[in-house]
């Protein structure tokens, strides 16, 4: 792990929330409006977890799972600041091309069928699915929404490194060891 970092990744706050609480251990993407006609990409192994708020909601959510938009991660801040509590290392990257696959994202993630479903067929029909082990500072920093942090991007790149020295995995190793093969 790097003992210093910059680099955030936008993800709906739910989702953070899920993955602060051990009940999501995957990212899916498709790629935001800024990322070209690549697409995404996987540029960074490891970031902090910037947690957004634009376009989510309980409809797009598995509904045992909406109760994650009234964490505090997931709910927008009053003071124009973001907190950053979590962050991920990129342990595997899977490319899928297959609708038929989807299903097994159910059991990893928070996020319903059909919001799966309109992530994939969006445009060129695939999506990436990272599988992360997700890290959680015991005293979360807060950054300055700054506007060269909006839009729809994924990555966005911090006007300081912070340290990752206290960080504490959600899950032990041998519940992450878990998840990873149910990705499989």
């Amino acid at each position: 792990m790097l003992a210093q970092n910059r680099i955030a990744f936008k993800e709906w706050g739910a989702v953070c929330a899920a993955l602060g609480q051990g009940r999501q251990t995957v990212i899916i993407r498709k790629g935001g409006i800024h990322e070209g006609q690549q697409g995404f990409r996987v540029d960074h192994r490891e970031f902090w977890l910037f947690p957004t708020r634009f376009h989510q909601g309980a409809e797009q959510l598995q509904p045992e799972c909406s109760d994650l938009l009234q964490a505090p991660i997931a709910i927008e801040p009053a003071s124009g600041k973001i907190m950053l509590a979590l962050y991920a290392v990129v342990e595997q990257v899977v490319e899928i091309k297959d609708a038929a696959v989807l299903s097994r994202l159910d059991s990893l993630q928070v996020l319903n069928q059909e919001t799966i479903q309109q992530r994939f067929e969006y445009k060129n029909p695939g999506l990436f699915v990272l599988l992360v082990r997700a890290y959680q500072l015991s005293q979360p920093f807060e950054v300055e929404n700054e506007t060269r942090y909006a839009g729809c991007r994924s990555w966005v790149e911090l006007t300081q490194e912070y340290s990752t020295s206290n960080l504490m995995p959600i899950l032990t190793d041998e519940q992450f060891a878990q998840q990873q093969q149910a990705l499989q």
